[in-house]
């Protein structure tokens, strides 16, 4: 009998729902069908402004969101069961990731605020709904990010090679697979993915993503510019750590360079190889015996930054895909699988990873 899970997740590029399938049964892991869901345009504006640093929104606002956004997860999850041929009866609980608008673990008083209202998604699909993972995390002293590294340790790690898997949505974060299993697994933010090369093209071609990195490449990469962007105290800060959109901002851009020396398009080739440069210190620095790099996440249809971080590492790397998951999947299935742990009661974190105080079972319950 399959054992079946939905996953659904929506990143900081704001670029719509995936989900995901997944048949657990018999100990593997197996993706059975995927859709994507685009956000409306509307909606889109709407989260970007609500995430937005400086942005104050009032109650109301902000409840609204939360609900729309509960109904569009909803929509995602029975798009999928259609496009599946598969009864909801048969799905034993969906993950919902919800959506990030801000993240902020280090404050006086640390939080992680996703929205997307789980009891809409578990009305309007009648499947269990598990969400609301990282605050537990953060209770225990953790980050509550990234949580993805249990996943990849389930479903990447080797017992003849050691490996790095490197998620770039707007955020990128490595996680670091020993080939020995008696050794702990670790991970953490390296620090910006896509999220500045988004809101750059936006502000200068009004553009959501720079496909390929096409505008990049017409650009010259600026020494100078990365050189004084990598000052940034978050580069040197030893993990656990993590970061989000609030942090990485054209508000954060903007106060350490003087833009108006540069030309538009020298300035997305720097920030695409600041991405690029940063992956890959963190992976020369945190992982030296690293033997492959497999990339996920949004990041790897950039073929401008796929080439600038194969130029800065020494071993192959290659897509998620090569070992059986399209890159685009990962984190859909991840988060079917944090559902699954919490329903079995198991915990969701590497401790090692978020610097939680101990491992801990992530996630509310709404049946």
């Amino acid at each position: 009998m399959p054992e079946l899970y939905i996953g659904l997740m929506s990143g900081t590029s704001v670029d719509g729902i995936d989900a995901s399938l997944v048949d657990f049964s018999d100990g593997n892991i197996r993706l059975v069908d995927f859709v994507h869901l685009p956000f409306a345009d509307d909606l889109k504006a709407d989260i970007q402004h609500a995430s937005n640093p400086d942005t104050l929104i009032a109650l109301q606002v902000y409840g609204a969101l939360d609900t729309r956004l509960g109904q569009q997860f909803a929509e995602a999850a029975n798009a999928l069961l259609t496009k599946a041929k598969i009864p909801a009866s048969s799905v034993k609980a969906i993950g919902s990731h919800g959506q990030t608008v801000h993240h902020a673990p280090d404050n006086r008083f640390p939080f992680s605020l996703q929205i997307g209202d789980p009891n809409l998604i578990a009305e309007k699909t009648g499947i269990t709904t598990v969400a609301d993972f990282r605050r537990r995390d953060i209770a225990a002293h953790g980050q509550g990010a990234p949580l993805v590294p249990a996943f990849h340790q389930a479903v990447f790690s080797h017992p003849n090679e050691h490996r790095c898997i490197v998620n770039i949505g707007g955020i990128a974060n490595i996680t670091v697979l020993p080939a020995d299993q008696t050794t702990a697994v670790t991970g953490f933010d390296t620090g910006p993915g896509n999220t500045l090369l988004d809101q750059w093209i936006h502000k200068h071609q009004g553009r959501n993503y720079d496909c390929n990195g096409a505008w990049a490449k017409t650009g010259e990469i600026n020494g100078k510019l990365v050189a004084l962007l990598k000052q940034d105290a978050y580069f040197q800060t030893a993990p656990p750590k993590s970061t989000g959109k609030e942090y990485f901002s054209l508000r954060w851009l903007e106060q350490k360079a003087n833009l108006s020396d540069y030309s538009a398009e020298d300035v997305q080739a720097s920030l695409c190889y600041l991405t690029a440069v940063t992956i890959c210190d963190a992976i020369q620095k945190y992982a030296p015996v690293t033997g492959r790099t497999l990339i996920c996440g949004g990041g790897i249809h950039n073929d401008f930054l796929l080439q600038l971080i194969r130029q800065n590492l020494a071993h192959p790397v290659a897509s998620t895909e090569t070992q059986g998951i399209h890159p685009n999947h990962v984190e859909a299935m991840a988060f079917a699988w944090l559902a699954k742990q919490r329903i079995n009661n198991l915990p969701g974190n590497l401790k090692e990873v978020t610097g939680a105080h101990h491992p801990v079972i992530l996630g509310g319950i709404y049946s």
